[in-house]
């Protein structure tokens, strides 16, 4: 049974001084299950006992699983000392990852208590675009030379290994830091003493430039089944890596993005609990605000349309039906090419056989709905769930003429709906690839947006029908 550790419990450790126990719990429990409860630590200096207690390979990955937040803290109150052996054991993208947040005078204290080389490294990480290659690749990495014997490659490794990302996949150059090649450790653990690295690396490789989007690079990941993949710079030279753990931080954070959009909501920097209200507020309601704008024009046509109602306010009835039933088929188009666009199922250049595809799905969609819809809505108005026609008309009409308007009513209602599925899920499809086609995120396409266009599709096509059959005062 797994190992757990609780707030209190931990809290009792520290104040009793078990140094020998806090050790141990490090030793069997996984360091990320540990530092969200460190997370809830209020008073800084036990936290900071820990740190002094515990080795140092342990403490290096729980400042990484911490938050923001308390990393901050750790760090104003460290002393140089204690900062400088908590930076030595840290890679050098975990320390760009959490001082990208930090005030500058707190990076420039990190920066002041790093030695030459790490810093060096750590500017040029910053001076990468955001959300390129070459701003998540750590430079920590494994190199071999091509003309080196396996068991060179092996001793080197024995060497600086362990103060590496990763020894699974091992990159291989020229003289000219060129990247020749790539080798599993398995492959070199089981070849023989005296080859040469060249004659067993692989040359089929895949590799990015500093300047790759983020997300594609996490897509090349999940295509190639990579652990490790190199970042080359315009010269074609070897300059840093990015390791499986860095791709699926890129994969969480770009599908959180896209559900922010997609629902119309600012991304937020920190979880949900950890954002205020304020925060969260300012982040949605800009949208909000242009949507009500955007309805404008649904108010404009309802107006518009006041004396067809007033003749017919049955029509009224109906009207969110309508509007629902197309947002949500354009929902479901969205979601689907949106998702094929992500995961690299779907491209600009398939357009016309998606846009082919979309068409007859809305149709046959459309078709098994309006067909259901036109049963439903005469059992609404036979069983008295929608009042049509009117009493006075009851007790005159035959039973045949009592049908027959009732049927219509359905009918334009089925029709509109057929209608409205065919082009929700047509706009839909057009909207996402265009902003696709302009190299913009296809999730600002959110559901939310294109509903408001389709309810005014909508809205048009339905009143357009019933002026045409009952001769209304046209809108």
């Amino acid at each position: 049974m797994e190992k757990s550790i609780t707030l209190d419990e931990l809290l009792n450790l520290i104040e009793e001084k078990k140094v020998k126990d806090i050790r141990e719990i490090f030793e069997t429990i996984p360091t990320i299950d540990i530092a969200e409860v460190c997370d809830q630590i209020d008073d800084i200096k036990k936290l900071v006992f820990i740190f002094k207690t515990v080795k140092s390979e342990y403490t290096a990955e729980l400042f990484t699983d911490l938050s923001s937040e308390k990393k901050e803290e750790l760090i104003k109150t460290m002393s140089d000392a204690e900062l400088v052996n908590l930076l030595d054991d840290q890679f050098t993208d975990d320390i760009v990852d959490f001082i990208e947040d930090l005030p500058a005078n707190m990076v420039n204290r990190i920066l002041r208590n790093v030695d030459k080389t790490k810093r060096n490294d750590i500017n040029r990480l910053l001076n990468y675009k955001e959300n390129t290659a070459g701003s998540i690749m750590t430079t920590e990495y494994l190199d071999l030379k091509q003309n080196m014997t396996v068991n060179e490659s092996i001793e080197r490794i024995r060497k600086i290994g362990r103060e590496k990302e990763t020894v699974y996949t091992l990159f291989v150059r020229d003289e000219r830091r060129h990247l020749v090649g790539t080798l599993g450790l398995d492959i070199l653990v089981f070849a023989k003493g005296n080859e040469i690295i060249s004659d067993i690396m692989e040359r089929d490789f895949v590799t990015v430039n500093v300047n790759t989007d983020q997300e594609e690079v996490a897509g090349l990941f999940k295509r190639y089944d990579l652990h490790a993949i190199a970042v080359t710079n315009d010269d074609e030279c070897l300059t840093g890596i990015i390791t499986i753990d860095d791709a699926v931080d890129v994969i969480e954070q770009e599908a959180t993005e896209d559900i922010s959009k997609m629902a119309l909501v600012s991304p937020m920097e920190d979880s949900y609990l950890k954002t205020s209200v304020f925060k969260m507020s300012i982040k949605s309601a800009p949208w909000l605000v242009c949507l009500m704008i955007l309805g404008v024009f649904t108010s404009l046509i309802l107006s518009s349309a006041q004396n067809a109602l007033a003749a017919l306010p049955v029509l009224t009835v109906f009207i969110p039906t309508l509007m629902d039933t197309g947002g949500n088929a354009s929902g479901q188009s969205i979601t689907l090419i949106v998702r094929g666009l992500a995961v690299g199922e779907l491209k600009t250049k398939d357009f016309l056989k998606i846009l082919w595809k979309e068409i007859r799905v809305g149709f046959l969609a459309g078709l098994f709905v309006s067909v259901i819809g036109f049963a439903w809505f005469l059992i609404e108005m036979y069983i008295g769930i929608v009042s049509y026609p009117d009493a006075e008309i009851l007790a005159t009409a035959t039973g045949l003429e009592i049908f027959t308007m009732r049927a219509t009513i359905a009918g334009i209602v089925s029709i509109t709906m057929l209608v409205a599925v065919i082009l929700a899920r047509v706009i839909g499809c057009c909207f996402t690839l265009f902003i696709k086609l302009i190299h913009l995120d296809p999730a600002l396409i959110s559901s939310p947006f294109v509903t408001t266009i389709i309810d005014i599709c909508s809205l048009l096509i339905y009143f357009g029908i019933c002026v045409y059959i009952f001769n209304l005062v046209a809108i």
